[in-house]
């Protein structure tokens, strides 16, 4: 693989990690606090505690692909977590800027996760399986 084609993965990987990271850590836990995402995950018919795991998932996944651990793992188990903030946004319509948010921002995560889970990791990454080690050394 091409070095310009491993930088750009790893572009896209860095993206969704920081925009993961950045609505657990700092939207849910600074502007809204875990107990009122809670709330609202129970405003939209979710279990409130559901709320905590998001939190979590999110706050690690975004550290694990930022370091490029389990990229591809971690996008697939991300992708279940992106579908249901569209979910949860859908009544809002489309454009993200509308009040509470629209649906098309957490779907275009969720694409992103999905091409992420496809591509791997791409470079300057920690690798741990030996697929990805193969990879890395393919693209040197």
């Amino acid at each position: 693989m091409p070095r310009h084609i491993a930088y750009g993965i790893t572009l896209l990987r860095v993206g969704l990690g920081v925009m993961l990271i950045a609505h657990s850590v700092l939207l849910k836990y600074f502007v809204y606090t875990l107990p009122g995402t809670a709330q609202y995950f129970e405003s939209i018919g979710l279990p409130g505690p559901l709320a905590y795991v998001v939190f979590w998932m999110e706050a690690v996944a975004g550290v694990m692909l930022l370091l490029g651990i389990g990229t591809r793992w971690v996008s697939l188990a991300m992708m279940p977590i992106l579908l249901g903030a569209t979910w949860a946004h859908i009544g809002n319509g489309w454009v993200f800027s509308n009040p509470n948010g629209g649906w098309e921002y957490p779907l275009y995560l969720t694409v992103l996760a999905g091409a992420q889970a496809l591509l791997g990791s791409g470079a300057f990454a920690l690798r741990f399986s030996p697929e990805e080690r193969r990879e890395a050394l393919l693209a040197a």
